[in-house]
């Protein structure tokens, strides 16, 4: 038995989200069905981080068992001539038993997307977030920083989030405007169910002046999620990265971030 990992880039709006559903509407179900025709057996796959409806990856990993040996030509181009339109393959690897792709995570990244533009968007619709009032990236900025560190995330949790504890590490929030765009980036250990969208509606609602930059601060001391804005919407969420340790071989976001971010966002700017 092999144990192969798989690197994906997919497009959250034909999609219902990550993990399988009854019905098959899942990037779960699509690449499950795929590889199981590649493998000619059954296929169980482990993901490092579970996507909500009409959230994007750039750089999602996931692990399976095969115990049909296959080169990895064929995890790579087989799976992808049998996956529908919006979701591919971008590499393979075979790895150690040991591997997880979820457990052996060291940090996850996700990458927001905001077209602040007084008109909507049309050729972008679905895949960045939509501000049509002027935003403050300083102001954002200060407010984001009482968010970094290890705290209890609770006031910008999800109220069906699983988590067993809402302690979470956030290691680093940037911000920056590049023209009509404002690219928010988050880092951490993990997240919590919907906590990036949650922060992001926080931090626009300072960005916009509703509230000033301490007032994220004491959200986050309350714990309490009606204190909080509104969950942003899914359209421009991007999962951009799973760091892993070097010693599993596994390609970098480094290695094609660049043209994957152009190519999911479509005539966006690479950042």
């Amino acid at each position: 038995m092999a144990r192969i990992a798989l690197g994906l880039e997919y497009d959250g709006r034909l999609f219902c989200g990550w993990q399988t559903q009854p019905g098959g509407c899942a990037v779960q179900d699509a690449l499950e069905a795929a590889l199981a025709s590649v493998h000619g057996a059954p296929v169980a796959t482990i993901v490092a981080g579970r996507t909500d409806a009409g959230v994007h990856a750039l750089n999602q990993v996931v692990h399976f068992d095969a115990i049909n040996d296959r080169p990895e030509s064929a995890w790579l181009r087989g799976a992808n001539a049998l996956l529908p339109e919006g979701v591919a393959v971008v590499w393979a690897r075979p790895v150690a038993g040991e591997f997880s792709a979820r457990y052996s995570a060291l940090e996850r990244a996700y990458r927001y997307v905001l077209l602040n533009h007084p008109v909507r968007p049309a050729l972008l619709a679905g895949r960045v977030g939509w501000v049509h009032a002027p935003l403050d990236p300083a102001a954002m900025t200060e407010a984001a920083q009482h968010l970094v560190g290890e705290h209890d995330f609770s006031a910008f949790r999800a109220a069906e989030c699983q988590a067993k504890s809402p302690v979470r590490e956030l290691r680093k929030i940037g911000i920056v405007r590049h023209g009509d765009f404002v690219v928010l980036e988050f880092r951490a250990n993990a997240f919590l169910h919907h906590q990036v969208r949650n922060m992001v509606g926080a931090l626009v609602w300072v960005g916009r002046g509703r509230r000033p930059a301490d007032w994220i601060k004491t959200v986050l001391a309350s714990r309490d999620r009606s204190q909080a804005a509104a969950t942003f919407a899914a359209d421009g969420l991007y999962l951009s990265e799973v760091r892993y340790d070097p010693v599993w071989g596994l390609p970098t976001a480094a290695d094609r971030s660049g043209w994957a971010f152009a190519g999911a966002a479509g005539i966006m700017p690479t950042f």
